[in-house]
């Protein structure tokens, strides 16, 4: 198996798992939390906020079989028993195949994709996240119909020319694809590089998973 290597998540991981710890550490959630972590890509993230989580009991996915494989090999080789096999999932599908979780994370995805998959992010979310879960969301973001940075406009920039259906999304219309599927957003977290951690949380009562 071939572990995959993403310079980034290095230097992102840690300001993330503060944000992580701050919601979901165990002195504030003591109980096993169960989460899915949609498009694990090389599946570094998955391995590093299992080992400083232990009481989460991470899922990874990802579409991309060579991301997979990626994953598998870094979930072996780093011998954790909360972080589990990494399962195929398109965030588009209508139906995930998984039962209810806790919390979902996703990091750098609805940029390099087409809007459907943020749709399918939300809708997905709206259907197996427990009552009151969370959604943690990671990249760069457009604010008040501005970039943040000329980095981040030079980054959508070349999103665009390698495909017209990616790019830096608006923040502003994210929360309202969220809302639509009855979640909040609650925080927004500044982090290295002009990117945003986003927490949002689904609405008491509106949890609609599959039967």
């Amino acid at each position: 198996m071939t572990r995959l290597d993403a310079p980034a998540t290095a230097r992102n991981r840690a300001p993330i798992l503060a944000i992580l710890e701050r919601w979901l550490g165990a002195s504030v959630r003591p109980d096993p939390i169960r989460v899915l972590e949609i498009a694990s890509g090389t599946g570094q993230h998955a391995v590093f906020f299992a080992e400083a989580l232990p009481h989460l009991r991470w899922q990874p996915s990802d579409p991309d079989p060579a991301h997979l494989e990626s994953i598998e090999a870094w979930r072996v080789g780093s011998g954790l028993e909360n972080l589990a096999a990494p399962i195929a999932l398109d965030v588009r599908a209508g139906d995930w195949g998984i039962d209810s979780v806790d919390v979902l994370f996703n990091a750098n995805m609805i940029h390099i994709a087409p809007w459907t998959a943020a749709e399918g992010l939300f809708a997905g979310a709206g259907r197996v996240l427990a009552p009151e879960g969370l959604l943690f969301l990671y990249g760069p973001f457009r604010v008040g119909d501005r970039h943040t940075a000329p980095s981040n406009e030079a980054f959508d920039a070349d999103l665009r020319r390698r495909d017209p259906a990616w790019g830096v999304r608006d923040l502003e219309r994210v929360a309202a694809l969220a809302a639509a599927a009855g979640l909040s957003l609650v925080e927004s977290n500044d982090m290295p590089a002009n990117n945003k951690l986003l927490v949002f949380r689904l609405a008491p009562g509106q949890h609609r998973l599959a039967t």
